[in-house]
This record gives C-alpha cells, sequence and structure tokens, in this order.
C-alpha cells in the first residue's frame, strides 16, 4: 500500500526552489497521497492551485489558522464557502485555537474557530484541527458541533494521554508527527499512543516542520518522503508490524477525506 501524508504545508516558501523534486521523492518512497494544509484563505487558495499542479497526488484543506484569525476580512467566509465546493478540498481548517502565542486575540480565535465548525458542519467536511495550550477550550466548542460534523482530526498531535483520550471521546482521529521522533519532547506523546487504536491513527510529516529526529544525519526541511520513518518508529514503540500502521493510516485518510487513490 502507498503512504497518505495528510498534513504537509507545500505552499511554503521553503519548497519554491525544489518543488518538482520534493513531489518525486515523495512518490519514489511511496508517499503517493499528500493532504495540502490550507492556513489563511489566500494559502488555501495556492493549496488548490498545487492540486491542479499534482492532480495524482495533492488534495488539500481550506480554512484559518488560529494564529491568523485577527487579519481575517470581511468577506473570508464567503471566500472560504466557495472554496470548500471545490473537488481537491477535503477538509476545514487548518482551524482552532493557539493560547501559546497569541498571535490572534482570544476572542478572534474564538469567533473564527467557531464559524469554520459552522462551515464543516454546513458542508459535510471534516475539520483540520491545530490545538495548542487551549485545549479544554477547543474542547468545550466541539462538544457543541460533535453531533454534526462528520469528523475531523486532532492534527500534529503533541499533547498528553489525557488530552488524548478527549479527542478519542469524539471519535476524532489523532495525526502524528516527526513530533513522535523526539525522544526529549515527545515523551508524553510517547507515552500515549499506546493507547492509539489504529482505526484512529493518521501519519503527517507537517513538513517543512518536525524532521524525525530518528533519521540519520540533520535535516534541515522535512520532507513527504520521510513520512515511512515516523511510521516506522511508531510501529516500534507500539510493538506491531510497520504494515499495520501503515495499512490503518492509510485506510484512515482515506475514510476520513472521502478518497479513492490508486493502491499498489
Amino acid at each position: 500500500m502507498p503512504w497518505f501524508d495528510i498534513g504537509i504545508n507545500l505552499t511554503s516558501s521553503r519548497f519554491n526552489a525544489d518543488l518538482d523534486g520534493v513531489m518525486q521523492r515523495a512518490v519514489a518512497a511511496n508517499v503517493n497521497s499528500l493532504l495540502v494544509t490550507g492556513t489563511s484563505v489566500d494559502e488555501s487558495q495556492k493549496a488548490v492551485a498545487l492540486t491542479e499542479t499534482y492532480p495524482d497526488n495533492l488534495y488539500c484543506t481550506a480554512g484559518v489558522h488560529p494564529h491568523y484569525a485577527g487579519d481575517v476580512t470581511a468577506n473570508y467566509m464567503e471566500r472560504l464557502i466557495a472554496l470548500a465546493q471545490l473537488p481537491c478540498v477535503k477538509a476545514i481548517g487548518e482551524c482552532g485555537l493557539d493560547f501559546n502565542r497569541n498571535f490572534s486575540s482570544k476572542q478572534d480565535q474564538l469567533t473564527v474557530f467557531e464559524a469554520q465548525l459552522q462551515l464543516a458542519c454546513e458542508t459535510q467536511l471534516p475539520v483540520f484541527l491545530h490545538e495548542r495550550d487551549a485545549f479544554d477550550e477547543q474542547i468545550a466548542l466541539l462538544k457543541l458541533y460533535r453531533q454534526d460534523l462528520v469528523g475531523g482530526v486532532a492534527h500534529c498531535f503533541t499533547g498528553n494521554q489525557a488530552q488524548l483520550e478527549g479527542y478519542l471521546a469524539l471519535d476524532l482521529y489523532i495525526g502524528i508527527t516527526g513530533w513522535l521522533c523526539d525522544d526529549k519532547r515527545g515523551k508524553d506523546l510517547q507515552q500515549a499512543i499506546q493507547i492509539l487504536p489504529n482505526n484512529r491513527l493518521l501519519l503527517e510529516t507537517d513538513a517543512p516542520y518536525l524532521a524525525p529526529k530518528t533519521l540519520v544525519g540533520k535535516i534541515k526541511c522535512n520532507e513527504p518522503c520521510y513520512l515511512p520513518e515516523i511510521a516506522r518508529y511508531y510501529a516500534e514503540l507500539t510493538q506491531q508490524p510497520l504494515t499495520a500502521v501503515e495499512q490503518a493510516s492509510f485506510n484512515n485518510a482515506r475514510s476520513l477525506f472521502n478518497v479513492v487513490t490508486a493502491i499498489g
């Protein structure tokens, strides 16, 4: 089975110089399906354009990251609604709350997040969630809308077991990145995944960020071709065959994002 990277910031300027190379290395590593993350309306439109350049490999999300909640224009929801109608758009987000750096005010974050939850309910697209130092507030909002949401993923989950259990109680998926491969910062996550059932597992690189530290040599820019390394370490930590992690994460991605991809 091929791999499915459900979170990559392919619109990042760090990929501009060698985008074709990035895609070629991904396919060579059998990472044949990638979900490009939209972090603002403009970035979401760029993500859509990338799917047109690589139609056999790319899908995308459309949304507003909490960092940019204070920068939205008066018509941002109209633009998101239009993007959500496109067949390449498979989720609403990256949306959520980030009270760690507060690049946008808490009230702006809450308002924009709730608007996107409402859009996800209306469009029946899953939510692609971001959260940092705002777990209680995020869970509270999710509980209000969960019965009308088709599903979602806690993208780049770095929390502890109790937080993971909170997302699982809402029947959400968990996105695992190279954070897992950091034996210093990733201790809580390494413990939490021991209770993560395979039918809730998704894998992502969050490239160009969070290169797996288990790779030999220092990686300056993470790429989707490194996704199998995250899976390898996940399988090692959870003491299961790599093929089980591969199959589960791939099938879960296809199910949540309602996509049909070639196998093999």
